[in-house]
């Protein structure tokens, strides 16, 4: 075996089920990975959107389609590993019911700049409230920021968008709903993204290899639930099989084993619609590995 054979490939992903869910087979060993060795970091999505611009990066990591228009000189988006709403996506949620209308000049907290939720929301909304940024992490951490008054509404991604009626709080919009209503297309919230400087060889194995993951996951999808349910370690997310059974078929599902023709369009309006609205400062070239 040589070398190139022998590679360490570093894999950086979320803690969210959806993500943990792809990279299963890997981590336990179920999959051939071609000569290839995986490495697991995980992070918050606002932290991999980060690390993702550093020379350092991981060699594959998960991102937001929106921070992706600002990385597609150096990276290839795969063509898996997406997390795609179609006709539901992140929410919007308040202490009392009310309308998106009336949150113009109000403060909203989102969970960063570059995820797409915020760039959805921007586009939905336009400039017509302030952006609070809440950490993604603590999960509870949104809200108790809507409860405790720091923001008026708060933009819920991952399972949080689950939990909400449990907190006792309200759905202002569905932005994927919303998003389709406009657009007719899906929403392309998140996606898994490899260095060009691989090479080709290299990007085409560990695509295969991933492709693979993702496959037998889904194959195996009550062994991984349970995997998940037992594996659940953080703050404020319950260990719930029904509720990550429900979150799975929402974004770990066949638009996960491939974005098809429809979510590569998808993927290529959004941004092309960020850039018109000047949200994005540059048109996008998004440019997919094999």
């Amino acid at each position: 075996m040589s070398a190139n054979d022998a590679r360490t490939i570093r894999l950086a992903y979320s803690p969210d089920a959806d993500d943990a869910f792809m990279f299963w087979a890997i981590r336990e060993g179920h999959i051939d990975t071609r000569g290839l060795q995986f490495t697991h970091v995980r992070a918050d999505t606002e932290s991999l959107n980060k690390t993702a611009e550093h020379p350092d990066a991981p060699d594959v990591t998960a991102v937001s389609i929106h921070q992706y228009a600002y990385l597609a000189d150096r990276w290839l988006l795969l063509p898996h590993g997406g997390s795609v709403g179609v006709g539901y996506g992140p929410v919007l949620v308040a202490q009392e019911p009310r309308t998106p209308a009336s949150l113009a000049q109000s403060r909203i907290g989102v969970p960063g700049l570059r995820t797409t939720a915020y760039l959805v929301l921007r586009l939905l909304m336009g400039n017509e409230f302030e952006s609070v940024i809440v950490p993604i992490a603590p999960f509870r951490r949104a809200f108790d920021a809507v409860r405790g008054g720091e923001v008026d509404a708060a933009l819920l991604i991952h399972e949080g968008r689950l939990l909400y009626e449990r907190e006792g709080l309200h759905r202002v919009l569905d932005i994927g709903e919303a998003w389709q209503a406009l657009t007719g297309l899906p929403l392309p919230l998140g996606g898994n993204v490899i260095r060009r400087d691989l090479g080709d060889e290299t990007i085409a194995r560990v695509s295969s290899v991933l492709r693979d993951s993702i496959a037998y996951a889904l194959a195996h999808r009550d062994e991984v639930i349970a995997w998940l349910v037992a594996s659940e370690t953080r703050e404020g997310v319950p260990r719930d099989r029904e509720m990550i059974d429900r979150y799975l078929g929402m974004y770990a599902n066949a638009d996960t084993l491939d974005y098809g023709a429809v979510g590569r369009r998808a993927i290529v309006d959004l941004l092309a619609r960020g850039h018109a609205a000047g949200l994005i400062p540059h048109a996008v070239d998004v440019a997919f590995a094999p």
